[in-house]
């Protein structure tokens, strides 16, 4: 038996799988949902170091939505360096298939937090990502998610890939910070090639994103679909052009890291299916993001039938 599927036909959309442990053989197979990202080290205050980043909390919450989801990364992990100790990718592994390439350093960032502003510093940075990389039937995946964070996905890389939907949370690209010393990082605009912007699916910033983000996410929310995650308040979805304004979910917020990448693949997941709304694809999305901040890191990204009590009730479980 192949591990490769046979490939779909180009109109063709198959069931996301149920869940569960990915065999080995599984694992080979063209992902249903592709996330191309640094996986990131986070210092804490005392040290530590906590795995983030857009491709680990977007990935978890795609396997965990029924996906078969797969990862390409750059960095270090499982090991030592610069002392830090830094945690080892296996525990995520029964869900998540994981392509690293080497590097010298991971993607570093230490997080502040002064008046409700957080100041980012990044002190390493792991390099660009090869996306000729990739396997060739993980190019076929069904949905491929460029999540950067901190550019290390050339924005022109995505040519070469033939998936039938293209989104994008592009946070990455608004980064600026000093290569060759490290530090603080800034924001820029967002600029990406006109080609690439016309590729787009879907679009997902922040509301405090949209000031360097306001043209690219027009342009693709007028020609496709583009969202503007608000909190607590919910989110703002563009649908050919139409604004669409969704309530959010009032929650004890225990951790709010990665409520925008777990949105963000709730919604691709979605939004990839014609025959959902752009409605209930945000609404969707909101009700798995208000999960995932109910309790703390990627082990709170919720499961779909925690999702679905969630929608069927209007309330969050207590347990």
């Amino acid at each position: 038996m192949s591990d490769q599927q046979a490939p779909a036909t180009k109109n063709e959309r198959r069931p996301f799988r149920q869940g569960g442990k990915h065999s080995g053989v599984q694992r080979m197979r063209t992902p249903d949902y592709l996330v191309i990202g640094h996986i990131c080290a986070d210092l804490q205050p005392d040290g530590s170091v906590v795995l983030g980043g857009t491709a680990l909390y977007s990935a978890l919450t795609a396997a965990r939505l029924g996906a078969r989801t797969a990862v390409l990364t750059r960095g270090v992990f499982g090991r030592e360096v610069a002392g830090m100790t830094i945690p080892a990718l296996e525990p995520y592994l029964n869900e998540v298939s994981i392509i690293v390439q080497d590097a010298e350093m991971p993607t570093t960032f230490i997080n502040e937090y002064r008046a409700d502003r957080r100041i980012q510093t990044m002190p390493h940075w792991a390099g660009r990502i090869d996306v000729n990389g990739l396997p060739p039937h993980w190019r076929n995946a069904k949905i491929v998610h460029l999540g950067p964070i901190a550019d290390e996905i050339d924005p022109r890389a995505s040519t070469g890939l033939t998936t039938q939907f293209l989104g994008a949370t592009p946070q990455g690209w608004m980064r600026s910070w000093p290569r060759g010393s490290g530090g603080r990082v800034n924001h820029i605009p967002l600029k990406l090639p006109g080609n690439l912007s016309d590729r787009l699916d879907s679009v997902i910033v922040s509301d405090e994103e949209i000031a360097y983000t306001r043209e690219v996410v027009n342009r693709v929310g007028a020609r496709r679909l583009a969202a503007i995650t608000r909190g607590e308040n919910g989110a703002q979805i563009i649908a050919g052009g139409e604004k669409l304004d969704l309530p959010g979910y009032r929650v004890d917020v225990q951790d709010l890291t990665g409520a925008g990448d777990v949105f963000a693949a709730a919604f691709f997941l979605q939004a990839s299916d014609r025959t959902i709304s752009a409605r209930k694809a945000g609404e969707y999305a909101n009700a798995v993001a208000a999960l995932s901040i109910g309790k703390v890191g990627p082990f709170g990204v919720p499961n779909r039938k925690q999702v679905k009590e969630l929608l069927d009730t209007g309330r969050l479980s207590s347990t």
